[in-house]
């Protein structure tokens, strides 16, 4: 059997599900619980579903909604005075269940900040692959390569090496390393290398991937 939301059986499972839960997902109010909302004909009697009418009254504090006016319950005077025991005992009053909600969101907002601070920061990482060219066969490529790995820059590590024949005796110097992107620019790099004058003709990027 289906049921809208303007039934009594809808109330009553709202009613029961608001028993042990304060929205209707996650630890704060939402669209959902604006939508949940929005789609109750009426304010819910205090009396019959107390913990209904107090999710509706938070909800409408906190997000600053308007509380449709609920039909009124034939019951006795004496049923009218338990009413208004029962929306005191619920803390329905729009000041105080606004204060309140500030109090926990700014607690919990205090708590993601810090666990947020607390964890620890990604270094992205990229390994690159050069190949630097001498001038000709003449060049010492032993000499070039120790130059090479002689550059010093925070942030950076130089892996292993080899030499790379491209022709006429020529040997090219191929050399990994480890960058933290941050810190390190490839281009800076490039043109450390590149200041070895009496070794280096070019240098290129042969490989990169990020880690």
């Amino acid at each position: 059997m289906s049921f809208t939301l303007e039934s009594k059986l809808a109330n009553k499972v709202l009613n029961g599900f608001f028993e042990n839960a304060s929205y209707v997902k996650g630890a704060e109010a939402s669209d959902a619980d604006k939508a949940v909302f929005e789609a109750l004909p009426e304010g819910p009697s205090a009396a019959e579903y107390p913990h209904l009418a107090r999710w509706y009254n938070h909800i409408a504090a906190v997000q600053g909604l308007n509380a449709k006016t609920a039909a009124a319950p034939a019951a006795a005077p004496a049923a009218a005075e338990e009413d208004e025991d029962d929306i005191d005992l619920f803390g329905s009053d729009d000041e105080e269940v606004d204060e309140e909600a500030e109090k926990i969101k700014a607690q919990r907002l205090a708590e993601y900040q810090a666990k947020k601070a607390a964890k620890p920061k990604t270094i992205a990482k990229t390994t690159v692959t050069l190949d630097v060219k001498p001038w000709d066969d003449e060049t010492d490529v032993d000499a070039m390569t120790q130059a090479v790995k002689d550059i010093k820059m925070d942030g950076l590590l130089w892996g292993g090496h080899q030499h790379v024949p491209v022709g006429y005796g020529i040997k090219k110097l191929q050399i990994n390393c480890v960058v933290e992107d941050d810190k390190v620019a490839l281009d800076d790099l490039a043109d450390a290398i590149q200041e070895l004058e009496d070794y280096v003709q070019s240098v290129d990027v042969a490989a990169m991937q990020k880690i």
